[in-house]
């Protein structure tokens, strides 16, 4: 991967494009750290109580912010929103083109139609950081986090007013500014835009997460007891996390095809055997991006109405989406089940893929041409799906499965007050390294392409 980069860096169109890359997720940073206007620069930071032993205090909804966006949200910033809201609009716009004819027409129009599709997808994104700002103002609000004026006294009346407008609006721009970011790395950089602001929030906090690592395994060696050897586990849990996911990364399907001979002019053409090769994990991160962000969506409803649903029947049910609870590692298993299967229908379609074969004069030994060869392929992308999914879905629960068994044994084994909290790793982990692996693979490809001599040498 190293050595990618250094070769990457030699060419100087590549170059530009590095640097630009690297720009760009400088500028986020840097956002990531300016603070709105009237928060109180008193309790920055403790926003969202994240850390790896749990506390009464910590909700884990505000974890998973303040994982995808870098700490921004737990220090209330300009990007403390981060780029849920557009991955949120992305999956509403992908779900109703396929719901809508109008939304599929338009995306069978080609490029004209799918910036009209980007376009719509953008104003959505908007009105998504809106609700979502509104939200976190009311949060802010609720727990006294907002600023006072000179005379230690809170603003009233039309000031605060004013205050709430000013707070939300700065929240909305960052949302629209960040999704902007992104764009701009695909258009002029390298990888994908949204996947990289993402990798450069989670990387952002990887120091922070190995300091309360060490923090949390010094407290149990305070303790004494048997249980020290939980923080090196989680550590190696880690490790071989790594291993696994660049392992399923690499792992593909290969469907064989045969060409038959034709004969072009006086030259005669085909005839060889070929592949087509499937990738196991075809859906690399953005399942679990997905999934991620529609089990984030009831927590953030639930800080519109916290005051109202205390003691009812309600405040159970958003407790369902908290990753503590037993139906949280369910559901999240079955959404990234089910958006593996939605992203591989997107990616591919067995029919257009059989109508090529055939345009090509090629067959797949022992499978007739036509809809024969579209069944044979859709029952094998059927399978693939399911087994990426289930593995894509083994890094991602077993963190949390691994936090909630830890819970119940410090607690009640050892005499802790809460349980070592590491359910965010496994999504933090899947997305760093699928993302480092794919913004590899497209530098090697575009390697590849300007090393390439063509046929007029």
């Amino acid at each position: 991967m190293l050595q990618t980069m250094v070769n990457a860096f030699k060419i100087a169109d590549l170059r530009k494009k590095i640097l630009f890359t690297l720009f760009i997720l400088l500028v986020f940073r840097v956002g990531s750290a300016i603070p709105v206007p009237f928060l109180n620069s008193d309790v920055f930071g403790s926003i969202a109580n994240v850390g790896l032993l749990n506390s009464d205090q910590q909700n884990t909804f505000l974890a998973y912010l303040s994982m995808m966006t870098g700490d921004a949200f737990n220090y209330g910033t300009i990007f403390a929103m981060g780029i849920t809201p557009y991955i949120n609009s992305s999956i509403i716009m992908q779900l109703l083109t396929v719901a809508i004819p109008a939304l599929e027409r338009l995306q069978k129009e080609g490029e004209e139609g799918r910036k009209k599709i980007a376009s719509i997808t953008r104003y959505v994104t908007v009105g998504l950081g809106l609700l979502q700002s509104t939200a976190y103002y009311f949060y802010v609000r609720s727990k006294d986090y907002l600023g006072t004026d000179v005379n230690g006294n809170p603003f009233v009346g039309n000031w605060a007013i004013f205050q709430a407008i000013i707070i939300i609006l700065c929240f909305t721009a960052g949302t629209a500014l960040i999704m902007w970011l992104g764009e701009q790395i695909n258009d002029k950089g390298v990888g994908n835009g949204i996947s990289l602001i993402l990798f450069a929030g989670i990387v952002a906090r990887l120091p922070t997460m190995i300091t309360q690592l060490f923090g949390t395994q010094q407290g149990y060696l305070a303790h004494g007891g048997p249980y020290w050897f939980l923080s090196p586990l989680a550590g190696l849990l880690y490790l071989l996390m790594i291993a696994y996911i660049v392992l399923m990364d690499n792992a593909e399907r290969r469907i064989p095809v045969q060409y038959a001979k034709r004969v072009v002019g006086r030259k005669m053409y085909g005839g060889q055997s070929t592949h087509i090769p499937i990738k196991v994990n075809m859906g690399g991160v953005m399942p679990i991006i997905f999934a991620s962000s529609i089990l984030s969506l009831p927590p953030t409803i639930q800080m519109f109405v916290s005051s109202r649903i205390e003691g009812t029947s309600w405040e159970s049910f958003f407790g369902i989406f908290n990753q503590t609870h037993w139906a949280y590692a369910i559901i999240y298993f079955f959404l990234i089940i089910g958006f593996a299967y939605f992203y591989a229908s997107i990616q591919y379609n067995p029919v257009e893929m059989s109508n090529n074969i055939r345009k090509q004069s090629g067959t797949i030994p022992g499978i007739r041409p036509g809809e024969p060869t579209a069944a044979y392929i859709r029952k094998i992308l059927s399978k693939i799906t399911l087994l990426g999914a289930l593995m894509i879905s083994v890094v991602a629960i077993f963190p949390i499965l691994f936090s909630q068994i830890t819970t119940v044994i410090l607690e009640k084994g050892f005499g802790f007050s809460s349980g070592m909290n590491i359910s965010l790793g496994g999504t933090s982990i899947i997305i760093v390294v699928g993302v480092a692996l794919e913004t590899v693979k497209q530098l090697e490809s575009q390697m590849m392409m300007r090393h390439y001599r063509g046929f007029l040498d």
